[in-house]
């Protein structure tokens, strides 16, 4: 997770140096705009709102507070939208509202993903209510791409405030951030005296969930031409992404607490392992978009190292989910169904967290939205049990139909020290009842619960990979 503490806000740059800054060199072309005039002094005639504006154009050498073209970026095309905070504070106008739509016409027409770099104070004064009607241009907009299948990167520069935020940044499937950055819905002149300033910049919208990461300025043309490459570029075969080999024995449990102890071990191999060993690159989304993140859930994209293909991944860590772990890998299926991209999981957890503040953070809700993501997902989605899988808190994440497990794993209703308890059984009767429960790896097969229990093997080659002992390879 980011280090939620402020950094020191850096200098702020014009909109043709931020394109510098992630654009490859000379690819921008900047869309031509529609000429539309208004009368004096804007729609509300406000007295000197065109001795400001020209003020703005001469100080800033642009007509409006965004600029919008095509670059390349990492050598993949992208509809770039650039504000100029210099021009009355990045405000949106009608004429910005006229770019906006202009620019988000233009990626679905060409296919293109669209790369937001917002720097705003929010709507502009001057034109009232018909500039915060603007925000609902800029909605429907992103709506429309989003129903086109075309991923949005926005980069969140300093400040990003009011509606800017609500729709242009914080409505993008992937949101960056530059260090120090001033980010929230209110700025900081409308904001409580007493509020606490630390909680209005990027590091602390990455730790309350609302952001995925942090950029340093010297490393966002590399960030966004990755996250570029993998959500537009990349293979968009529409096969299920192949379950991982097994990294550790492949010797099976003799007895249903012999599978326990194994999967609870601590030298057993982790979810981390099996992405590096499944990618040669991957990149993470972070947060659920509602207040939280959860360190036990590991969500976001890879290239896989079998044949290059684009993934979309969400693997448990072994802890107890908490709530804000099932929404943000409900929300990366849900982003990787929209853009055709299979789906690999991880199952490894003892189970939902039940504490109290899981309960107050909505731990049901979020467990039926996940189940309810697995469900509607028309993209493939594999899975592979890798280590504990305890009750409805790891099935939630598990593909009906497509689910596969390694030798050193366990699938139960409860787990067996619980279910003993439920039933009053003495402490003794734990090992006996973890037999009866059958849930060693090929009772999961013969019960239907898994295809089949994968083997060791070269996760590049895709050497053993997907293999039932009790069944059939496929």
């Amino acid at each position: 997770m980011t280090d939620p503490t402020p950094h020191a806000v850096p200098a702020r740059r014009s909109a043709r140096e931020i394109i510098t800054l992630v654009s490859d060199s000379s690819t921008f072309t900047e869309l031509p705009y529609p000429i539309v005039e208004f009368k004096a002094d804007g729609p509300l005639s406000w007295q000197g709102y065109d001795a400001s504006r020209a003020r703005a154009a001469a100080r800033t050498g642009e007509e409006e507070s965004v600029v919008c073209g095509t670059a390349r970026i990492g050598g993949t095309p992208a509809v770039l939208i650039v504000f100029e905070f210099g021009f009355l504070g990045g405000s949106l106008g009608e004429r910005t509202g006229d770019r906006l739509e202009l620019a988000y016409e233009h990626a679905r027409t060409h296919r293109l993903p669209v790369v937001p770099l917002v720097a705003t104070g929010g709507s502009r004064m001057q034109e009232g209510m018909l500039a915060l009607t603007q925000l609902q241009r800029v909605a429907r907009q992103s709506a429309l791409t989003r129903e086109a299948g075309l991923p949005q990167i926005a980069v969140l520069r300093d400040p990003t405030t009011g509606g800017g935020w609500a729709t242009l940044g914080a409505g993008a499937d992937v949101v960056l951030a530059l260090p120090g950055a001033q980010v929230g819905f209110a700025g900081s002149r409308v904001r409580p005296a007493d509020a606490d300033p630390a909680a209005y910049t990027a590091e602390a919208q990455v730790a309350a969930g609302a952001a995925d990461a942090v950029v340093r300025p010297e490393a966002l043309r590399e960030t966004l031409a990755r996250w570029l490459w993998l959500l537009s570029v990349g293979d968009r075969s529409t096969e299920a992404a192949p379950p991982p080999p097994s990294l550790a024995t492949e010797s099976l449990p003799a007895t249903g607490w012999d599978a326990v102890q194994r999967a609870r071990s601590p030298q057993r191999p982790r979810a981390e392992a099996y992405l590096d060993a499944y990618f040669t690159r991957r990149t993470a989304i972070s947060g659920d978009r509602c207040g939280g993140t959860d360190a036990g859930m590991a969500c976001g994209f890879g290239e896989l190292a079998a044949d290059g293909r684009t993934v979309a991944y969400a693997a448990q860590l072994g802890t107890a989910t908490r709530p804000a772990g099932y929404r943000t890998a409900a929300r990366l299926i849900r982003l990787a169904d929209r853009l055709g991209i299979p789906v690999l999981t991880l199952v490894d957890t003892p189970g939902a967290a039940n504490d109290a503040d899981a309960e107050r953070e909505g731990a049901g809700a979020a467990i039926a939205d996940l189940f309810g993501a697995v469900a509607a997902a028309r993209t493939p989605v594999t899975t592979l049990l890798i280590g504990e899988g305890g009750s409805g808190g790891a099935l939630a994440l598990a593909a009906p139909g497509n689910t596969w497990a390694t030798p050193d794993s366990y699938f139960s209703v409860i787990a067996p020290e619980l279910a003993a308890a439920i039933l009053k059984r003495p402490e003794g009767e734990v090992e006996a009842t973890a037999d009866q429960l059958r849930i060693r790896p090929q009772d999961l097969v013969e019960l239907g619960v898994v295809r089949g229990i994968v083997e060791l093997g070269n996760p590049e080659t895709g050497n053993s990979g997907p293999w039932s002992r009790l069944g059939h390879k496929g």
